[in-house]
């Protein structure tokens, strides 16, 4: 019988060792068909790795995309930067949720405590 601690971290190996092969063939072959400003720049690649491990699907999926659909510069941005007004707005709209609840949400201070008048530092 395995624990739940053993099968998170099996889990999280097969997930990094999917996004290892995703993240080595997109760097290698699909960045450069993608993306014609890549082409040609090796030094950023490899901070690319770390996020790649971690949202490979994303990164297959729109990979996968755009080479199918071969559209110009401008549509290629446009479905990302179409979600970024509503995201804003959920953002903006729970921070101010978690610093207002933050601000009325109290604790009561006992009662039957008398505070004490702390003396001179050394006496």
């Amino acid at each position: 019988m395995t624990s739940t601690a053993a099968v998170l971290v099996q889990g999280a190996e097969y997930w990094l060792t999917a996004g290892a092969v995703v993240a080595v063939l997109f760097l290698a072959i699909g960045i450069d068909r993608i993306d014609l400003d890549a082409r040609g720049a090796y030094a950023f690649r490899p901070l690319l790795i770390p996020a790649i491990l971690l949202i490979w699907p994303l990164v297959l999926l729109r990979w996968l995309r755009l080479e199918r659909d071969r559209v110009g510069w401008a549509a290629r941005y446009k479905p990302p930067r179409a979600s970024h007004l509503p995201v804003a707005l959920i953002l903006g709209t729970a921070l101010a949720f978690a610093v207002i609840s933050g601000l009325t949400i109290r604790q009561s201070w006992p009662a039957d405590i008398v505070p004490e008048h702390l003396g001179e530092v050394g006496t």
